[in-house]
């Protein structure tokens, strides 16, 4: 009875392992195609390669897959445009920075030249 347990056992622990491992390779594309990344079909197919590399690849997959989300894309935007009157408004601002810095750097020399 052991020896056809045992046999059982091993088969199931085999069968396991294999699926286990298949399982882990899908994982990236399951978040790409959760995310509707436009290369879902690319990520499945490195995540099949990353089986023969012993999941070498698979931590790129896995940051290849989440950098995608439909509401952001890439998440690289073009900058919003200034209005003018904003643009006044900073660069008076910068003005006045640059005064204050100057005054300031101004009192460290005369200090400096004091001691």
């Amino acid at each position: 009875f052991y020896d056809y347990f045992s046999l059982f056992l091993l088969f199931f622990i085999f069968i396991s392992l294999f699926y286990a491992v298949i399982a882990l390779a899908n994982i990236p594309y399951d978040i790409a195609k959760k995310r509707n990344h436009p290369h879902q079909d690319s990520i499945l197919i490195a995540g099949w390669i990353s089986l023969f590399t012993l999941h070498l690849v698979w931590p790129f997959l896995w940051i290849w897959s989440t950098l995608y989300r439909e509401d952001r894309g890439w998440g690289f935007q073009s900058p919003k445009s200034i209005a003018p009157g904003e643009a006044k408004v900073l660069k008076e601002q910068i003005a006045q920075l640059q005064s204050r810095v100057d005054a300031f750097e101004s009192t460290e020399t005369t200090k400096r030249g004091e001691k």
